[in-house]
């Protein structure tokens, strides 16, 4: 989890705090394979209160450990990502599905290092799932993702507003860099079924919290 030292924007997916608009926190939270809840918006509501988060925050879920996020940073952003294909990874526009894929899910959760217009932080979601596909067509996997993945962008709230996110922009390369990178490691991971918690970035590597610890910004 993050426990933000100061409110952050965000633009978020998750099933709970989605959309956009002022966090104080965010969490990515493991669930079980067979997980059969349908109120996941009350179940992360429930997880932040039993953490002692307050005021409001957004969170996601996913069966992939969240022990194994692997994080990526460059040009100032910073990236958490986990990384569950499945068995039956989906194609964007595939046909209409009968049944859902078994479970999979492609969580991430970054943090840009200046505020982004509201269009912009639109578009930056749009790089983050084309840094995903990227990252899965070179790994040789059929789909461009799950049916349950989900994204947190994270940003000031004041200063200079960048009018850009696109892949081509300065946050938004950055960002498609550690997205790829951090998914590209993550595949590797499920398909060797290790998992080290280790930074990936071309900046100087640190290490990750050890268990149980915040995952706190910076």
């Amino acid at each position: 989890m993050w426990r933000l030292p100061e409110p952050l924007l965000a633009i978020s997916s998750g099933p709970h705090g989605g959309g956009l608009g002022v966090r104080h926190w965010a969490l990515n939270a493991t669930v079980p394979k067979d997980y059969a809840r349908t109120d996941p918006d009350a179940h992360v509501a429930e997880i932040a209160a039993d953490l002692g988060l307050r005021g409001p925050g957004t969170g996601l879920l996913t069966a992939v450990d969240v022990r194994d996020v692997v994080v990526a940073a460059d040009g100032g952003v910073r990236s958490w990502v986990t990384t569950g294909i499945g068995a039956h990874p989906t194609w964007a526009a595939g046909p209409p599905a009968e049944r859902l894929p078994s479970v999979g899910t492609i969580n991430a959760v970054c943090v840009l290092p200046v505020r982004l217009a509201d269009a912009a932080m639109v578009n930056a979601v749009a790089t983050v799932a084309e840094a995903k596909a990227q990252a899965l067509g070179e790994a040789g996997v059929p789909g461009t993702g799950t049916v349950t993945d989900a994204v947190v962008l994270l940003c000031p709230v004041n200063g200079p507003v960048e009018p850009y996110g696109g892949p081509r922009s300065v946050i938004g390369s950055a960002l498609a860099r550690t997205v790829h990178r951090a998914v590209h490691t993550g595949i590797s991971w499920e398909r060797a079924g290790t998992g080290t918690g280790v930074v990936t970035s071309n900046a100087r590597p640190t290490t990750m919290p050890g268990d149980g610890e915040d995952r706190r910004w910076p």
